[in-house]
């Protein structure tokens, strides 16, 4: 029989985790054959409610599911840990400035950081999820020197899926039939949704596949109201809700590990939040989205993509972003 996998899963007592436990005692993100345990980090204040989401878990009957522990120490949390989601952090309110973000939450990652290199797998694979979720990751990865920084990733997926979900809205064609959509950037309002290299697939209209630029046929919306209902949709949601996007970050969260465990299909890529190499002119030693492909759990960057001027001057915004956030961070941290 397969052996059990460790997944961690911090802020497990939140809303996001909540929509997120369900899919991976399912199987719908490590498969339906790899059996889990569960660790369950949170605060000692939510303990009691984290007692609730456990007995949702047991109550749920699930044969993959082989143990649940809930936990307020990282050391017990992350022992032998093979995968993390690191959902845990203050969210963002409305009014919130993200360098206000950035303060409050440095620290967390920064003890995280720590207890995944004491105490988890080497080869653990780490999604960070809570925001400011590109540096966030840089500062998990700083402080686990003993794990390969190629094994800290920031979620983009949910941006990826909102670009992707806008444009087959707007081509009037069913999600799966847009491909290669690209988040390049910062998970933040600063982020480049890219379509350029995307295709669409209008076989029903006798086109077949082609590019999602030709099938639009307007610039102007791509480059204008396009980019911004993706840069601020996340903001949006927080005006409506009251709060930060739950669901659809737990189902991202979901996309962008099973993707990593399992492999992106040939000729597809997918948008992730990785320490960048210089790609793209983009500077080293920020965590930066860039589309990757993946092959035995190992991603690579997509390269040889045209970048127009226009995607040029977003690609640079973005990135200046991600620097003034790392300085802040350092700026927080303590010694």
């Amino acid at each position: 029989m397969t052996e059990p996998i460790n997944v961690v899963v911090t802020g497990a007592a939140g809303q996001i985790a909540y929509s997120l436990l369900y899919q991976l005692a399912v199987g719908s993100v490590f498969g339906p054959e790899q059996p889990i345990n569960l660790r369950l980090l949170d605060i000692e204040l939510m303990m009691n409610v984290l007692q609730g989401v456990v007995m949702e878990l047991e109550d749920l009957a699930l044969p993959l599911l082989r143990e649940i522990l809930p936990t307020a120490d990282p050391a017990v949390a992350f022992k032998d840990a093979d995968a993390a989601f690191l959902v845990g952090a203050m969210p963002r309110k409305q009014g919130m400035e993200r360098k206000d973000l950035l303060a409050a939450n440095v620290n967390i990652f920064k003890d995280q950081g720590e207890a995944l290199d004491k105490f988890a797998r080497k080869d653990v694979k780490v999604l960070v999820v809570g925001n400011p979720a590109n540096t966030n990751a840089l500062i998990c990865s700083h402080y686990a020197p003993s794990i390969p920084k190629e094994n800290f990733t920031a979620m983009t997926r949910l941006d990826q899926n909102r670009a992707q979900a806008l444009v087959a809205s707007h081509l009037g064609v069913q999600v799966d039939q847009v491909k290669n959509v690209i988040i390049w950037g910062n998970h933040s309002s600063t982020q480049y949704p890219d379509v350029t290299h995307a295709t669409v697939n209008l076989s029903k209209t006798g086109k077949g596949v082609i590019s999602v630029p030709e099938a639009v046929k307007d610039n102007e919306w791509l480059n204008g109201e396009f980019v911004s209902a993706i840069q601020k949709r996340g903001a949006a949601v927080i005006a409506a809700r009251k709060m930060s996007s739950a669901m659809s970050a737990a189902k991202a969260a979901g996309d962008h590990m099973r993707d990593w465990f399992n492999g992106t299909k040939d000729g597809q890529w997918v948008s992730m939040g990785v320490v960048s190499d210089g790609s793209y002119g983009i500077p080293k030693d920020i965590v930066f989205s860039f589309p990757v492909t993946i092959k035995n759990k190992k991603f690579s960057i997509v390269q040889g993509l045209e970048i127009s001027d226009f995607s040029r001057s977003k690609l640079n915004i973005t990135a200046e972003e991600l620097g003034e956030e790392c300085k802040e961070a350092r700026q927080v941290l303590k010694p």
